[in-house]
């Protein structure tokens, strides 16, 4: 059975969404336009967090899954800037925020750069998304709204807009209350005089010049719809898109469920078909609030890719896509050691099983064949009682562990030492408390160091394991083996969990173990 014949049959979510796309929505059928279009949404306002690009990463699995199913269809993916949307307020976490405040309701991109690197604010932020998507390496066609608008791409639309005005205004009023329902209209014209962007009634329409007319200080202004002068309320601006484009699928949050039922209207208003949608849900900060661009809160894609590999990243975007889950720095240790699960296991699978493998569909059908070696979280134990901060250090460590394994043969573990060196200084390291042994702990404590001393038998982490239990079966205090492991993590490692002894010791090294219970029956305290 071929690979494609078997994605056919897969439970993995980026096949099914892949199949409901090529089956119902195109009904097996390339586009007139030659390719099937993918596109993401970017609202540049606030710096990018993880949510925008975790669009993006499922995306671009759905779209690999569906070029799986469908060899020789052609697929593009548009990450469109909404760049032209006027800035409302200004976000808390950009700095020169009084110079910003002086520019509120101008396009993005016509706004100083508040960091000063880029021309305009939203080619800064731009620069931000591109940046990230260009180093996870994602296959991928930047547009701005801004591009767009101003170079005619849209006028056709735009004009489609203005034909079928009332029947857009009659969707798009009953939503509304009745404050706004008195001044709304789709057009939003661009002010020549301060460029901004006006919200404003609109007073008069004529299709045959293009022109939509507003007053300002009681003079009519007439401005063209095409061109760049006006901009689309952002739900309609949205259904024109996927008219003009002719956007085939689309994911979107779950807080935006309405918009997308609303603007799915308009665009068969306009006489297209909406593209197909998935609902995602949202992600949480460390009190459980929504993720927020303006307010900067959870986690940034810097801050994910300083401590961890970009492959855990897109393994936490793949995983649950429909499940609220909470994304903040304590969930990087668990994501790494699942995703070098996954990866390990691939390559011994059966391809019906490796077809439901998230490493399939983080590395598009190709994952990279690496022993992974070491976990993060048994790293992240060594960093603490080699009290290292040299990857070099780690390393003597792992190529007495893994004679096999150096920074050249295996590139993953070396990120991953780097990441744990940094994880650990900023997370582990200022959470450290270490428990003073009780004097039946001391007992088993000395138990467990002569015969570690004593061992002369192999040192797998295997045959450690089995000596570390045997002691704890000798103490009364532990009738529940559990407690002799906790006893261990909290008094030799300063955490209230930890890895397997036997791991753990093998890496670290027996006489290297043997002195560390030395300094604790010293009284030393381990923290210093």
């Amino acid at each position: 059975m071929s690979a494609s014949e078997h994605a056919r049959t897969s439970n993995a979510w980026p096949f099914a969404e892949a199949r409901a796309l090529w089956d119902d929505r195109l009904k097996a059928k390339t586009p007139d336009k030659g390719y099937v279009l993918f596109e993401t949404g970017y609202g540049p306002s606030g710096l990018p967090h993880i949510g925008t690009f975790g669009e993006v990463v499922r995306t671009t699995m759905v779209r690999r899954a569906f070029e799986a199913l469908n060899p020789g269809v052609p697929t593009r993916l548009f990450a469109f800037s909404d760049d032209m949307d006027g800035l409302r307020k200004v976000p808390d976490n950009v700095p020169n925020k009084d110079m910003v405040a002086q520019h509120l309701g101008k396009p993005l991109t016509a706004i100083p750069d508040p960091f000063g690197t880029h021309e305009s604010f939203g080619a800064h932020n731009n620069a931000r998304l591109r940046a990230f998507l260009d180093s996870f390496g994602f296959e991928y066609e930047f547009q701005s709204a801004t591009q767009m608008y101003k170079s005619g791409a849209f006028d056709k639309a735009l004009l489609r807009v203005l034909e079928k005005y009332d029947d857009v205004i009659n969707v798009i009023l009953p939503t509304l209350g009745p404050e706004r329902r008195a001044t709304y209209s789709p057009f939003l014209p661009v002010d020549a005089k301060t460029g901004v962007v006006l919200q404003v009634p609109i007073i008069h329409r004529d299709l045959a010049a293009g022109t939509v007319v507003y007053e300002d200080d009681g003079k009519k202004v007439e401005v063209p719809v095409t061109g760049g002068h006006c901009k689309l309320q952002w739900k309609c601006d949205w259904a024109m898109r996927w008219y003009a484009l002719g956007v085939d699928y689309e994911m979107s949050g779950k807080d935006l469920i309405d918009s997308v039922r609303l603007s799915g209207q308009i665009c068969r208003i306009l006489g297209a078909t909406p593209p197909m949608n998935l609902t995602y849900e949202l992600f949480l900060d460390e009190e459980g609030q929504k993720i927020s661009k303006s307010k900067g809160n959870g986690l940034s894609v810097e801050d994910w890719l300083k401590y961890a590999p970009a492959e855990s990243l897109a393994l936490y975007m793949y995983q649950k896509p429909k499940t609220a889950k909470r994304l903040f720095f304590d969930v990087i240790p668990k994501t790494v050691d699942e995703y070098l699960d996954f990866l390990a296991k691939y390559p011994t699978e059966a391809p019906e099983a490796q077809v439901n493998n998230p490493a399939y569909h983080i590395h598009h059908g190709k994952p990279p064949i690496e022993p992974a070696h070491l976990s993060f979280g048994i790293l992240l134990n060594l960093v603490g009682v080699a009290h290292a901060e040299d990857p070099a250090i780690l390393w003597q460590y792992i190529t007495r562990y893994a004679p096999d394994a150096t920074p050249e043969k295996a590139p993953l573990l070396d990120r991953m030492v780097k990441h744990a060196l940094s994880y650990y200084r900023d997370f582990v390291k200022p959470t450290k408390k270490f428990k003073t042994p009780s004097a039946e702990e001391t007992a088993a404590l000395k138990d467990l160091r002569d015969a570690l001393a004593a061992h002369t038998g192999e040192r797998s982490p295997e045959a450690l394991q089995n000596l570390v239990f045997e002691i704890g079966k000798k103490h009364p205090l532990f009738a529940n083996l559990r407690d002799w492991f906790k006893a261990l993590y909290q008094i030799l490692l300063g955490q209230e969990q930890g890895p397997r002894m036997g791991s753990f010791i093998a890496l670290y090294g027996v006489p290297e173990t043997v002195r560390l219970i030395d300094r604790v029956l010293a009284g030393e305290n381990l923290a210093a």
